[in-house]
């Protein structure tokens, strides 16, 4: 299946360039619009503050800042969008029925960005979030959980750094699960026009179900190559191990599933996704 339309939330604008740049070069590369989310926090979400002591006027007066600062936001985010196109040429608008061309548009919605951001990738061949750790897009975090726990649909994490080209080495990160099965499904129609493919495997890595090989026995069947390759943790982190066979192929795009055990152990106690996630500097596709 061809990628039509990319869902881009922009919290705000630390790791906004790179994320649009990650997005635009998806959106060339499979001739695909790219729709730029602003979700500005709804100032009545204050509201329930009225029950933890604070008197009307001292509500009134956080719900103006936090309208202040969330327009003030939202025009910077703006900014951002429009300086980025104009500067890289991109065409401004939704294509014509039937038309493949690389296209951008940006629209502001007011509402809990988690909730909006989820429903709204629904409708999305993919969604493309910025890296969570930038100080000022702390709330990208939150977007890119939304996506993979209530989507239904693959989500890209896009390097602090924008990357040259994505999706021509691609590495499998395969540990037998449903999750990396969803991942490698949402990633076949990279796999099949990739130039290499390289299953990661690791005996602390694997549960129960099919091994890499039977992954790559599956991916002959349409038609794409992938070798197995094992790899070691590094410092007992398998997610470091995982990024450094990574960088040792090379690749530009790395596929797996997000979180097999619980969000809130892998918070607790550290895990796979949670180390990729703060440590990844290629672009990462994650299913759920």
């Amino acid at each position: 299946m061809a990628i039509r339309k990319l869902l881009l939330p922009l919290t705000g604008t630390a790791a906004g360039e790179a994320a649009l740049a990650t997005a635009l070069s998806i959106a060339r590369l499979w001739s695909a619009h790219v729709l730029a989310l602003h979700v500005r926090v709804d100032s009545r979400d204050v509201a329930p503050l009225a029950g933890e002591g604070l008197s009307g006027a001292m509500i009134e007066e956080m719900m103006t800042a936090t309208e202040r600062e969330s327009l003030s936001r939202a025009q910077a985010v703006r900014t951002l969008f429009e300086n980025f196109v104009a500067a890289h040429q991109v065409r401004v608008g939704e294509p014509a029925p039937g038309e493949h061309v690389a296209t951008a548009s940006f629209a502001a919605v007011t509402g809990r960005e988690e909730d909006l951001v989820a429903q709204q990738s629904r409708v999305a061949d993919l969604t493309v979030v910025p890296h969570p750790e930038a100080a000022e897009d702390v709330s990208s975090s939150d977007a890119l959980h939304a996506v993979l726990f209530d989507s239904g649909r693959p989500v890209l994490i896009a390097p602090k750094a924008a990357p040259e080209t994505v999706g021509k080495r691609i590495c499998i990160g395969w540990n037998g699960t449903a999750e990396s099965a969803a991942a490698v499904m949402a990633a076949i129609p990279w796999l099949q026009r990739a130039e290499a493919v390289r299953i990661l495997t690791a005996d602390e890595y694997q549960r129960r179900g099919p091994a890499a090989p039977d992954l790559a026995d599956y991916l002959a069947l349409h038609d794409i190559a992938a070798e197995v390759a094992t790899f070691r943790p590094v410092d007992r982190e398998v997610g470091a191990g995982m990024l450094r066979a990574a960088d040792e192929f090379s690749a530009d795009l790395l596929t797996m599933g997000a979180y097999s055990h619980s969000r809130l152990r892998q918070l607790i106690l550290g895990g796979v996704t949670r180390h990729v996630l703060e440590h990844a500097r290629l672009p990462v596709m994650m299913c759920r």
